[in-house]
């Protein structure tokens, strides 16, 4: 499970079909990570991911706790243990679990949910705090 949840980070990271990619510190900030993968209900659908790259893009831009910011879609995957069955990915990173925890209900994040939720059938959260090394 462990290696799944690392091929899934690591394929987000390096999706070569990435939407956005946001970095305000030019560095992915290791203290606490939010990875998020969204299955739509119309795949598909034009207007349903143009509605939400835009949401998604404008929520972003105003939130003031998500540090690196990568919005991604999956490639074609070649390997088997390479899930690409997702819609699109979102990759943030935070100062802290607290930082994380407030982004959870700050008002561009319920706006998103808001304007999207409808779109997708099925997300998939998976946060990890960084090891000290």
């Amino acid at each position: 499970m462990r290696a799944k949840i690392i091929t899934l980070l690591l394929m987000g990271v390096f999706a070569s079909g990435c939407v956005q990619i946001k970095n305000e510190t030019n560095n992915f900030d290791h203290t606490f990570a939010h990875v998020v993968y969204f299955w739509f209900k119309e795949p598909d659908s034009y207007e349903a991911r143009q509605t939400f790259e835009k949401s998604l893009t404008k929520f972003l831009d105003n939130s003031q706790y998500a540090k690196t910011k990568f919005i991604g879609k999956p490639p074609k995957a070649i390997r088997d243990v390479v899930d690409d069955s997702f819609t699109y990915s979102l990759i943030l990173t935070f100062e802290s679990a607290e930082d994380q925890a407030a982004y959870q209900d700050e008002p561009p994040h319920l706006v998103f949910i808001e304007e999207c939720e409808d779109l997708w059938e099925k997300v998939i959260v998976y946060d990890s705090q960084g090891i000290q090394q």
